[in-house]
């Protein structure tokens, strides 16, 4: 039976309430505040705004920032909805802001700050909606919650898409991109007030039981952690310029984004229903197998086929990797794991930092992005590789 199938309607509505809050709180930090750009690279590398050198360099400032966000999380002491406030507020203001302005030290310095507020929204708003989840008897609605990223990249990719067939100038999308945001905002504005905890035994959430974690178990955690980061930022921040490359004068390149987005919301809806009982190390490693195929396909068959499938396997695993790890850190460390999974975000973030820098160099030597993607591909090799072993030791 569903966890949520047992849930009375007043729990269940409070349930789902909170869940799409985090949906659209993660739809706005993730989806706009750090993902936009992905879609906006193509057009600003058309009218001449940036070149890919320049365009990794602002990829990796805003990557640098959520690094720093992240990390700072275990030393912040304000309630989680709080937080999650200000990183909406930030979000959209930053996101004005790169309409507004044309010039790149500025654009540099708006990303690495929308990187720190991406990463506040990402850990408070985990902490937030996990735990209240968890009050409710309803971590079945944790699929909700992460399908969020996707919902803000499948919208703003379309966005992008249109924009590019429009002729629109880009300052004039991140405008709209911002104005979306801040009505997306004002919806959930009030749904993030401080959770009062609920009394449990020993105080911990139904989920939860007492903390088994050790200092082993949390840095592996951290360090295969970065491996994913890495490996999927190659093909999220240059996946319409790869396409471009490979499929010239096409009017596909423009959907495979969105395509990732829609993969994005299955996937994450999909591995809520897994059983918690199952390890999320083990589920964390068929995640990575999963999308180094995605790459694979890519590289191997680069056609509009290839792309769309490589896409799609590529945005599946996407947040349930994030889901899987965030449940993890709550296994180690309880209703205390803020700080747990601000490091393991920190470590996700410097594997995208290095991403782009590794890849954009080696495709402006190469006039090819194929290098940088087995690179990719052997990191969640190793990756997967790494979380199988240390599952299959637990289970012995």
């Amino acid at each position: 039976m569903s966890t949520t199938a047992a849930v009375p309607s007043p729990s269940r509505r409070s349930a789902r309430r909170a869940a799409l809050a985090c949906a659209v709180a993660f739809a706005v930090a993730l989806g706009v505040g750090r993902f936009a750009f992905t879609p906006l690279l193509p057009l600003m590398l058309n009218t001449g705004a940036l070149d890919i050198r320049h365009g990794g360099w602002l990829a990796s400032a805003n990557y640098t920032g959520y690094l720093i966000g992240a990390l700072s999380c275990a030393t912040i002491r304000l309630a989680p909805g709080h937080m999650v406030r200000l990183a909406l507020a930030s979000t959209i203001v930053l996101t004005l802001a790169m309409g507004l302005v044309d010039a790149f030290w500025l654009w540099a310095a708006i990303r690495f700050a929308a990187g720190i507020v991406s990463a506040w929204a990402f850990v408070f708003a985990s902490q937030w909606g996990l735990r209240r989840l968890a009050e409710l008897d309803a971590q079945g609605f944790a699929g909700v919650m992460y399908a969020g990223p996707g919902v803000g990249i499948l919208a703003t990719g379309l966005l992008g898409a249109a924009a590019a067939a429009f002729g629109i100038p880009p300052p004039a999308v991140w405008i709209g991109f911002a104005v979306c945001s801040g009505v997306a905002g004002a919806v959930v504005w009030k749904t993030f007030t401080p959770v009062a905890a609920t009394p449990h035994a020993h105080g911990r959430a139904p989920d939860t039981a007492a903390p088994v974690s050790t200092r082993a178990d949390a840095a592996w955690l951290v360090g295969l952690y970065s491996l994913a980061g890495f490996g999927y930022i190659i093909t999220a921040t240059f996946l319409p310029v790869i396409a471009r490359q490979a499929l010239p004068g096409s009017s596909w390149p423009d959907l495979f984004w969105p395509a990732f987005g829609l993969a994005l919301v299955a996937g994450a809806l999909a591995a809520a229903r897994l059983p918690l009982a199952w390890d999320n190390r083990l589920l964390l490693a068929a995640c990575y197998v999963v999308q180094a195929s995605g790459l694979i396909l890519g590289i191997m068959w680069p056609t509009a086929l290839g792309f769309g499938l490589g896409s799609v396997l590529l945005g599946l695993p996407f947040t349930a990797i994030t889901l899987f790890a965030m449940r993890e850190a709550r296994r180690l460390r309880g209703d205390d794991a803020a700080g747990l999974m601000g490091y393991a975000t920190g470590s996700y973030g410097l594997g995208q930092i290095v991403g782009p820098l590794v890849a954009a160099p080696i495709a402006e030597r190469t006039g090819s992005f194929a290098m940088a993607l087995w690179i990719a591909v052997a990191a969640l090799g190793l990756g997967a590789a790494g979380l199988a072993c240390l599952g299959m030791r637990t289970r012995r």
